[in-house]
């Protein structure tokens, strides 16, 4: 098999860039996989194919440009020009830009792929029902919300007319099935990017560090994080240290900068800025847990899925599909109300006191993420692919 793969990538910044890179490194293994084309975003350097175990070829052609309007066109020509026998888009609503137009106009692009008869499957991150557009930075105002969740409900129709759309909770496939009538909806899960050996859970000397990771500024806001450190500092007398660790969010620049002039005053708060891929492992490492300061969520959560893999605690909000994940996927963490520092200081303390209690969560949370490694991910869209009859022509209805 051929297949192409419609994806931010390394050393692009766009999102979901990380998770396609982890797609390739598996896909090549695999011994159905005969070549691997990556229809990528334009950037200035070479993409990141630095593997070290063998695979199959890798072929790179930047074919389309975030906020780009014509990246429908390009990519149809790039696949094209290819001649791949099936297609993977790797996306989220805002995967093609960050300008509402650009971004609609993108989602078009697995509809025309199947109607060139490439067999099309689409991995869709999440889904407008399962995000709240105020948290998520896209308007407070109720009237833009109804507007917006329009062309979402549109969109969705969009991205629906590819062979099948892969989402991984088995929620989002109820909500598109009994919402949109969909009968080509599969669940695949997220998959953990790397299954390390089984740490031993101890920590480094030092001061424990208590970690977040993502792009933050919407609905990851890090304020409620280092306020609830703050109070555990005081309550407890341990040595602590705060490490955010990752960017802005596009929607809001200048967010982590504004933090660290806020929260100039608290000692040992480091931001990382950007983190390299072969960084991400040691700053996993070094923590003592992961905390996600979240007031929504968006759909799967790949920090999960690490924070799982390298053995670590983690303190989560009681929210959305985060709870669900737990419930479907096995992992566990202490739950803390969103956006409140005391019980978040609270659900931090239990950690940081009970080395037994972290230790334990912490060891059910590698087991999780060893259930789903990205080979079994990458050879479930396979699967998909042979199940899948030829393409033929399709109509586009835009309502249900």
């Amino acid at each position: 098999m051929k297949l192409a793969i419609v994806t931010a990538y390394p050393p692009s910044k766009v999102t979901l860039n990380e998770y396609a890179y982890h797609l390739v490194k598996h896909f090549r293994q695999q011994e159905e996989v005969t070549e691997l084309v990556l229809l990528t975003d334009t950037t200035p350097e070479a993409a990141d194919l630095a593997f070290e175990e063998d695979g199959c070829k890798i072929t790179v052609k930047q074919c389309w440009k975030f906020n780009g309007i014509f990246n429908v066109l390009s990519i149809s020509k790039a696949v094209k020009a290819t001649q791949p026998d099936a297609v993977l888009y790797n996306l989220q609503f805002m995967k093609f830009g960050d300008k509402k137009i650009p971004a609609a106009l993108g989602l078009f692009s697995p509809w025309v792929t199947k109607l060139m008869k490439v067999k099309t499957i689409v991995l869709l991150h999440n889904i407008m029902e399962a995000v709240d557009l105020s948290s998520a930075g896209f308007t407070e105002n109720k009237w833009k919300s109804k507007f917006f969740n329009f062309i979402g409900e549109t969109l969705t129709r969009v991205v629906l007319q590819a062979d099948q759309v892969a989402v991984t909770i088995q929620k989002y496939v109820d909500i598109l099935e009994e919402k949109y009538a969909a009968d080509n909806c599969i669940l695949i899960p997220h998959g953990t990017f790397e299954i390390p050996a089984e740490p031993d859970y101890s920590l480094p000397e030092g001061p424990m560090k208590i970690m977040t990771f993502g792009k933050f500024g919407t609905y990851k806001k890090v304020e409620v994080m280092i306020e609830a450190v703050e109070k555990v500092r005081k309550s407890t007398g341990r040595d602590l240290e705060i490490v955010i660790a990752g960017t802005d969010n596009p929607n809001v620049p200048g967010y982590l900068e504004s933090m660290k002039k806020k929260y100039s005053h608290v000692p040992q708060l480091t931001f990382t800025s950007y983190v390299e891929e072969e960084e991400v492992p040691v700053i996993f490492r070094e923590s003592a847990m992961v905390v996600f300061p979240y007031t929504s969520t968006t759909g799967s959560s790949g920090v999960l899925h690490q924070a799982g893999s390298y053995g670590k605690a983690v303190v989560m909000p009681d929210l959305g599909d985060l709870s669900t994940l737990m419930e479907d996927e096995g992992y566990m963490a202490e739950l803390f109300l969103p956006s409140n520092v005391d019980s978040l200081a609270l659900s931090i303390k239990r950690f940081v006191l009970d080395t037994e209690y972290r230790n334990h969560v912490a060891k059910v949370n590698y087991e999780a993420a060893t259930a789903m490694p990205m080979s079994v991910i990458t050879k479930m869209y396979i699967d998909a692919f042979k199940s899948q009859p030829a393409t033929v022509d399709a109509d586009f209805p835009v309502a249900a």
